[in-house]
């Protein structure tokens, strides 16, 4: 049952990138052009009540992770355990991707930033969030299973674990990377 939450945990980080991409907007026509047919030429040519399917499948097939099959790595630039299972896309290259970090209690991220803008969903556990280049573990914002928060890009923060183990979903563009304000280490005790 776990494992099904989690999945469908990281299931709603996708959901909550697609959704916030898909909103975006078409710029209005200039005033000396005319606006583009609203119909297109594949759905005049569908027969009254067929179906026809976007593009990408079957070049682009279903993919599934089981949680308890993930492979995990240490998390760059950490000595204390924190662990990274890439799920979809690879952080280090352009396009999407889709990663679950492992932090063990009594351990944060110190504070950084990244150049892509970051979405993350809580698993399990709690994690301590906090905006700033300021380390102030004890005044961070707890978030608990379920909960999301948005990175901006170019936005310090800091984030991590105190009295428990904690697993978060963390989805974006790349490539990205983590930029430590201070130029030390990423990660550091939080008690």
């Amino acid at each position: 049952m776990r494992v099904s939450r989690l999945m469908r945990a990281a299931g709603c980080v996708s959901a909550v990138v697609l959704v916030g991409c898909s909103s975006a907007s078409a710029p209005a026509p200039a005033a000396n052009e005319q606006p583009a047919p609203a119909a297109t030429a594949a759905s005049e040519t569908a027969a009254a009540g067929t179906v026809t399917l976007p593009t990408g499948y079957p070049e682009r097939p279903f993919v599934r992770v089981q949680f308890d099959k993930l492979r995990w790595r240490p998390t760059e630039g950490n000595s204390l355990g924190v662990e990274t299972a890439v799920v979809e896309g690879d952080p280090s290259k352009p396009g999407y991707y889709l990663t679950i970090n492992h932090f063990p209690a009594g351990v944060m991220s110190r504070p950084h930033y990244h150049p892509d803008e970051r979405y993350v969903i809580v698993l399990r556990g709690t994690w301590h969030t906090d905006e700033g280049d300021v380390f102030r573990p004890k005044q961070t914002i707890p978030l608990k299973p379920g909960d999301f928060m948005r990175h901006p890009k170019g936005g310090p923060h800091y984030d991590g674990a105190l009295d428990e183990d904690t697993w978060v979903a963390i989805s974006g563009y790349g490539p990205t990377k983590a930029t430590v304000i201070d130029g030390g280490e990423l990660f550091g005790r939080s008690r």
